[in-house]
């Protein structure tokens, strides 16, 4: 593995800081346009044909290929602790967004995990110092909320919220060691709104799993298939449910992470279209790998695919269509990374097994290949899935996610002719597994600017270790709280029906006006119906009375032989 490369002070990059990119498609979201772009001092400075540019500019030539916006990976675990074994993800934040530039992505989101008896601020603290030296990309951070929130949990949420810490999004979790009940969930989600932020919610019921869990341990199921049993999909449908429903009561804006299953999917698009503020992420995984991989042979190869929620049978087509039609909104990869040493934790307990899987690096180009080589979608929602609805979701736009005169000269130069093969051997990662290991792509990165400077040059990469800055994020997303407020107006507007006064006088009918909820009790025992009387009456036959005699009442007679005999039995 190669050596980090040190950090050149600003002043010797001047002539790295001038690039034109010529003859690309350029694309974004809503566009897509044949022009050259030119980057001066980290900012796009022109955009269009022929343009006037200073000499000794670095010209890239883009004929044939696209030019999109750097990805935005809006869900990583670099250096993440992993409490039950005394362990962390082996990438850490250098190697983690080495693999991401190498991808196309220049824009990461961690999650800061507090230990227990730990303050939300002293792990955001902790985070940082871990971060700043060593990331080669552009990061930012979300927090995670423990499995109670208390009133110094609020304090510390606005706390964070605020211009020193630049924080707008906080992860919940409905499962899982920080599982909240529904109580806190919900306390959680009114106070991001209060605040401005962005709730994301781990969407697994919690309940469910434990159930599963004591089923499949009393029954000796101890491997990788235990854990893809327990996680059902009924545990993740049930939470999809229940978390978006507690979200739009309170009317928070809710990223629901990692749905691997298509009813989950469903229940969004359905979310949606009645107007909840709502937002799904997919992640690369779940596009191309199958739920049966938990049953293979080999302890190791199954255990490498553990993630949670896990991974479906048979789904992975219908994920795709479901991304195509805008039931997810962003592609993260959930990087949360681990050995072979590292898993056996849980060789003989699926529950010790660290959850998480590789796709920082294949990120960007799975989804092309799944939605675009295929034919399925188009380049505009390339886009959109891989950077500018996460800058939209996440208060960075247009500053990242779109390329125009202005904005941060975050670029990736993508050669949609270009194949690879992803492997083990050839990744940038320090684990030693990949859960795309053999899979054939087409169209990959084939330069990558971040920042107005060229980490990716023509396949070779060229990082620097702590040339990436922490981005703060402000509340109040403009793309995400003009729903909210549209939604509070609606509320608003809402006006009660306009009615006569009521006239509750008797109409003489009801023998009580306001009869007591309990019925009184009479001294005199009620006369019990007679069993010889009937209701049934000849005179009602449709041809008349025809002559029939008057409805007498039976006398008591006692019959002493009946036709047919005595009966012995005992009725």
């Amino acid at each position: 593995m190669s050596n980090p490369v040190k950090k050149v002070p600003i002043h010797l990059q001047s002539a790295q800081n001038r690039i034109l990119i010529k003859n690309g498609t350029v694309v974004n979201d809503d566009s897509s346009e044949v022009m050259d772009v030119y980057i001066e001092d980290c900012r796009i400075k022109q955009m269009g044909a022929h343009l006037i540019i200073p000499g000794g500019t670095r010209v890239i030539d883009a004929t044939g290929k696209y030019v999109f916006p750097g990805g935005i990976d809006a869900n990583v675990h670099f250096e993440t602790p992993y409490v039950k074994g005394n362990t962390r993800t082996i990438d850490d934040f250098y190697q983690g967004t080495r693999a991401a530039l190498a991808g196309g992505t220049t824009t990461v989101i961690d999650c800061v995990m507090p230990g227990q008896d730990e303050s939300l601020v002293e792990a955001y603290n902790k985070w940082r110092g871990w971060a700043d030296e060593k990331v080669c990309c552009d990061y930012g951070l979300k927090v995670a909320l423990p499995g109670e929130i208390t009133e110094d949990s609020l304090k510390e949420m606005k706390e964070l919220s605020g211009e020193e810490f630049g924080i707008n999004t906080f992860s919940m979790s409905m499962a899982g060691e920080n599982m909240l009940n529904d109580q806190d969930l919900h306390r959680g989600l009114e106070y991001c709104a209060e605040v401005g932020c962005l709730a994301q919610v781990h969407a697994e019921s919690g309940e469910i799993i434990e159930r599963n869990t004591k089923r499949m341990q009393e029954n000796g199921v101890t491997g990788p298939e235990g854990f893809a049993m327990a996680h059902s999909i009924e545990a993740e449908e049930e939470a999809v449910m229940r978390a978006s429903t507690l979200a739009n009561q309170v009317n928070c804006p809710l990223l629901l992470k990692g749905i691997t299953s298509d009813t989950a999917a469903d229940i969004v698009k359905v979310k949606k279209n009645r107007g909840n503020v709502l937002y799904a992420e997919v992640t690369p995984a779940a596009l191309v790998c199958d739920g049966n991989e938990y049953w293979n042979a080999c302890w190791n190869h199954a255990a490498s695919y553990v993630t949670s929620p896990p991974l479906r049978k048979g789904v992975t087509e219908a994920l795709v269509e479901a991304t195509n039609d805008s039931a997810f909104d962003i592609i993260s990869s959930d990087h949360a990374t681990f050995n072979k040493k590292q898993r056996a934790l849980g060789v003989k307990d699926f529950t010790n097994i660290p959850q998480g899987v590789n796709g920082v690096e294949e990120r960007m180009m799975i989804l092309w290949d799944k939605l675009v080589h295929s034919g399925k979608g188009s380049p505009q929602k390339f886009v959109a899935l891989t950077s500018a609805n996460a800058a939209k979701l996440f208060n960075l736009y247009p500053d990242k996610g779109r390329v125009e005169i202005g904005s941060q000269a975050d670029l990736v130069v993508w050669d949609p002719n270009a194949t690879k093969t992803i492997s083990v051997e050839n990744h940038n990662l320090k684990t030693d597994s990949n859960v795309f290991n053999g899979v054939t792509v087409h169209g990959i990165p084939d330069s990558v600017v971040i920042s107005g400077r060229i980490a990716i040059d023509e396949g070779q990469i060229r990082v620097m270790q702590g040339f990436g800055k922490f981005l703060p994020m402000a509340p109040f997303a403009p793309h995400v709280y003009e729903k909210v407020r549209a939604k509070e107006a609606e509320a608003r507007s809402t006006t009660a029906v306009i009615r006569a006064e009521i006239n509750v006088a008797s109409n003489g009918n009801s023998a009580e006006e306001m009869p007591p909820p309990t019925p009184t009790k009479s001294d005199k025992a009620e006369k019990a119906t007679s069993q010889q009387e009937s209701n049934f009456d000849l005179k009602s036959h449709p041809n008349g009375e025809q002559n029939l005699p008057a409805q007498t009442r039976a006398t008591s007679v006692r019959i002493r032989a009946p036709p047919g005999g005595q009966s012995s039995g005992f009725w």
